[in-house]
């Protein structure tokens, strides 16, 4: 079976919805310690406005402090130019830019038009363009819960679009968990048909309880790259109900018992996964870090 890619977004995408600050300490040992575990990339933070997402105004710190580990990217999120200065004096290794294919979910999200966040995106890749790969996440590829269904089509459209300007990659998001296995199916197949020569990267909510039926409909359709958040921490304020991402160490138990080589070392991924409570101080709905892995056994009942 191919290998498989997987991106640790808790600290970005996950951190950001915690009512809580986590500190700034416990950030940085805890990418230090996924920096351990074999992900292909780290989301460490986001250069955004500390106004708009204060657990995050610690961004330069933490991209300073961090130990980087050899063959791991770090990536962060960058919203616009400034940012992605920003990123560039912290020595991001990538840069990750988001606009939504639902012009509702962009305006409500990012306070613009696509057309805004496209022109503003693109003023970002032609800047850093040669120094800095740039991967595009699409947001509410998989539908709106504002619009309903997106339209195959002009999630294509838009991925084109970046595609023309010379991004290395593209995350085609279910922001708001409304995906399902055969729309996945339909998606990755035309994706890996129109832009093969990119990383594709998929992105899934738990929101429904099909994360993991998307991810192994991806794995199954070719996607070899998937982001996900240690314990499902994470979600999209503008989807009402809506739960986490998929927590990565569920889907890696997954694929691993599936036969699938994921890079990962789970038993320290399984340790870190079990202290993330601590960190955020409350439950979090990750299953295997509480149920262990299927491979675990127990003493049989006393007769």
């Amino acid at each position: 079976m191919k290998r498989i890619h997987f991106n640790e977004v808790v600290t970005r995408d996950g951190f950001q919805m915690e009512p809580e600050f986590v500190p700034t300490d416990d950030k940085v040992a805890l990418v230090d310690a996924l920096g351990e575990c074999g992900y292909a990339k780290i989301e460490v933070t986001s250069f955004t406005s500390p106004r708009a997402i204060p657990m995050l105004r610690d961004a330069e710190e933490v991209m300073g402090r961090i130990r980087r580990v050899p063959g791991v990217e770090y990536s962060v999120l960058v919203p616009n130019l400034r940012g992605a200065e920003r990123a560039m004096e912290s020595r991001a290794d990538e840069l990750n830019l988001v606009m939504s294919t639902s012009e509702t979910h962009n305006r409500a999200n990012l306070r613009m038009s696509r057309e805004q966040s496209f022109a503003g995106l693109a003023e970002v890749i032609r800047t850093v363009a040669g120094r800095v790969p740039v991967n595009v996440s699409l947001s509410t590829c998989f539908g709106c819960p504002m619009e309903g269904e997106v339209a195959l089509s002009e999630v294509l459209r838009w991925a084109a679009r970046f595609a023309d300007l010379g991004v290395r990659g593209l995350t085609i998001c279910d922001t708001t968990g409304m995906a399902h296995p055969a729309q996945v199916g339909d998606m990755v197949e035309a994706l890996q048909k129109q832009f093969a020569a990119l990383q594709l990267t998929l992105h899934f909510h738990n929101t429904r309880g099909m994360g993991l039926a998307n991810v192994l409909a991806a794995a199954q359709g070719g996607i070899t790259r998937f982001d996900g958040s240690l314990g499902g921490l994470g979600g999209c304020p503008y989807a009402p109900g809506a739960s986490g991402n998929i927590a990565s160490e569920d889907a890696i138990h997954m694929l691993d018992a599936m036969g699938y080589d994921t890079g990962i070392d789970f038993t320290r991924l399984l340790a870190i996964a079990r202290d993330l409570p601590r960190i955020v101080g409350h439950t979090v709905p990750g299953q295997v870090a509480k149920a262990g892995r299927i491979t675990d056994l127990h003493p049989a009942p006393a007769a």
